[in-house]
This record gives C-alpha cells, sequence and structure tokens, in this order.
C-alpha cells in the first residue's frame, strides 16, 4: 500500500504549512501530495506552486469541484499542472454537495451520473488533444443554439506531459462508487473503514466488472484523518474537531452525506448527536457526543506501537494508497508514516 499526504485546507492546515508539507513528504518518499477545494481555496492554484516546490511527488486534486469550472476549463489546469511539474498531476474530480455546489457556484445539485459522465468524457477528449466536440444532454460544445453561432471545435494548445492523466472521483453514493468503478481511474472515499470495507468496495467491484475493466485499472485511495500520540484517547482528542466539522457542517440538517454513512456503519444516533449540538451553536457538546467507536471508524487514532497494525487493516482492505491527513505534530507523524512506505 502507499503512502499519500492529504493537505486539506485551511483552517485545518494553513496555506503555507500545506506548503511545507507536501515538500517535506517529497522529501521523505511519499507517493503523492492532495489538494482540497472549498468555498475560499482553489485546488490549482496550489497545485501550480507545488509543481514548481516539489521534485518527485505525484500531485492530485481531491478534489477539483465539478459545478466550480466547465470540464474544458479542468482540463486545461491539469494539463498546466501536469506541465509544471513535468508529468506528475491526478485530476480527482466530484459534485461536492448540495449547499456548495447551489450556494457558493450557482449550480443545481442533479444528475449526479449523467453530469459526472459528460464531464469526464469532455475532460478526457481535451486532455487526448482532440478536437473537442460533444452533444451531450448536460454541455454541448460548441454552443448550438445560443450565443452567436460561431463557436467551433478546438483542440487545446500544448500537451500534458503524460500520455494519460489518471481521472480520480470523490463519490459515495452506491450509484456514483459503481459509476466510478465503470469509468474513472481510482476512486477517493472519505471516512472510508477498514471494518466495512467489503459493503463499501461492493459497488466499485460491480461497476468494474459491468465495464469489463480489472481490480488493477481503479486505485482504492481514501482520505483518512491520522493522529498520532503517546496514547489512543489522546490521539481521538485531537481528531473530534474535523469530525465534528464534518458531521455537524459538511451538508444540510436532513442530507448530510457524511451521517449518511455513518449510518451504514451503524452509528447514526451518534452522528446525529453530534450534528444536532452542532447546528446548536454548542460545538464543544458536539465534540464530546463523539465516541471512541465513531473516531475509530473514520479516522487512524494511533500510538506509536499500534500505528503499523492500523495501518495493516487499510492494506488488508483493498486500499492501495492511503491519503492521511495529518493531526497533532504534523512533520513527526509524516516522519514516523514514512517508515512504513513501502
Amino acid at each position: 500500500m502507499d503512502l499519500a499526504v492529504y493537505l486539506a485546507y485551511a483552517p485545518w492546515v494553513r496555506l503555507d504549512e500545506q506548503l511545507q508539507l507536501a515538500k517535506l513528504a517529497d522529501e521523505l518518499g511519499f507517493h503523492s501530495a492532495w489538494v482540497a477545494e472549498t468555498w475560499g481555496q482553489d485546488a490549482t492554484a496550489i497545485l501550480g506552486a507545488l509543481a514548481v516546490s516539489t521534485e518527485h511527488i505525484r500531485l492530485g486534486a481531491a478534489i477539483m469541484q465539478i459545478p466550480a469550472r466547465q470540464p474544458t476549463t479542468a482540463a486545461s489546469a491539469i494539463s498546466t499542472v501536469d506541465q509544471l511539474s513535468g508529468g506528475r498531476a491526478i485530476l480527482g474530480l466530484g459534485l461536492s454537495g448540495p449547499q456548495v455546489s447551489e450556494g457558493w457556484y450557482g449550480v443545481p445539485f442533479v444528475s449526479a451520473l449523467g453530469r459526472t459522465r459528460e464531464y469526464i468524457e469532455i475532460v478526457r477528449k481535451a486532455l487526448a488533444h482532440e478536437s473537442v466536440e460533444y452533444e451531450g444532454k448536460h454541455w454541448q460544445l460548441p454552443v448550438r443554439d445560443a450565443g452567436l453561432g460561431l463557436g467551433k471545435p478546438l483542440k487545446m494548445i500544448g500537451r500534458p506531459v503524460q500520455d494519460t492523466i489518471p481521472v480520480y472521483l470523490g463519490v459515495m453514493g452506491e450509484k456514483t462508487v459503481r459509476q466510478a468503478g465503470q469509468i474513472a481511474d481510482g476512486w477517493l472515499p472519505a471516512f472510508y473503514s477498514p471494518a466495512h470495507a467489503q459493503d463499501l468496495n461492493r459497488p466499485l467491484l460491480e461497476g468494474i466488472a459491468s465495464a469489463g475493466r480489472s481490480r488493477e485499472d481503479v486505485k482504492i485511495s481514501p482520505t483518512v484523518p491520522v493522529a498520532l500520540a503517546e496514547t489512543r484517547e489522546a490521539a481521538r482528542d485531537l481528531l473530534r474537531p474535523i469530525l465534528t466539522w464534518y458531521f455537524g457542517a459538511m451538508g444540510a440538517k436532513d442530507k448530510n452525506f457524511y451521517i449518511e454513512l455513518a449510518t451504514r456503519y451503524g452509528f447514526g444516533d451518534v452522528a446525529t448527536q453530534c450534528q444536532l449540538a452542532f447546528l446548536a451553536g454548542d460545538r464543544m457538546g458536539a465534540a464530546a457526543a463523539l465516541t471512541p467507536e465513531v473516531i475509530d471508524m473514520a479516522a487512524i487514532a494511533a500510538t506509536p506501537s499500534t500505528l503499523e497494525t492500523q495501518l495493516g487493516a487499510y492494506a488488508d482492505a483493498g486500499v492501495d494508497t492511503l491519503i492521511a491527513l495529518p493531526f497533532g505534530d504534523r512533520p513527526s507523524l509524516l516522519k514516523a508514516l514514512a517508515s512504513h512506505l513501502p
């Protein structure tokens, strides 16, 4: 199993710290560094900075948000990163959630499967240096029935270094995960639990089989919060704020994908209690509501003596690349993780 670092976004990891951690991970020999995108952090800008400040580590978007840009814009962006980095780019895509899509980007959160499939088809066509002409339900290039009628199929100026830039999908629902198995080069699940790997992997494997692909064609690469301390209780406390944020703030009260995932794991009542306290303004109470079982389900809370075993559980579950979001003394944690690099 490869190990990678997830640089996340402020306030969890400051911008300057993201650059520093990526450089350290590069020096330590990590497989890849992954950059997030939010309503205040642009993934492409940070990837461009990392492209010229690192040497060997692969650079991934986890994720570039589909409602944020046209597919040809995403193709241009990742091609630029690939050229700047000498061929180290990985494109992670996802729809985000309805609050972000509709509230920040003004894009209706509808037709997840069709929009994602069309988007990837256009991105790959552009990256392959083909003339981009596409007639889909959600995208038409060139525009046919609006504007001045002067649009023409265009080829991308310049080419990426890689013959094929890998395209990963950050998705969570059964239908979207199944589609990832059909069309993506990798899957970026959040809060992936090794104890539930068989259930989580099933739709991905179904999608792979239905498309006549092999398991080796699709990399399983979860983003996993990781903390290291002298006791597991202390490590869990380092992880409480990030889990509280996702259960409490990353979704509407009745539409939160992370609470839905916790429910699949059998901890929906705890996640909902956390959410209700958070929405009532009681962030301390929300964090305190998280039980050790819920934290261990969604993250790695380790001591120096348990880290190897806990990493091994992900490898045994079929994970190809574990993308660690480090908490606590981040440089020390990366060095500890580096001792387990393949």
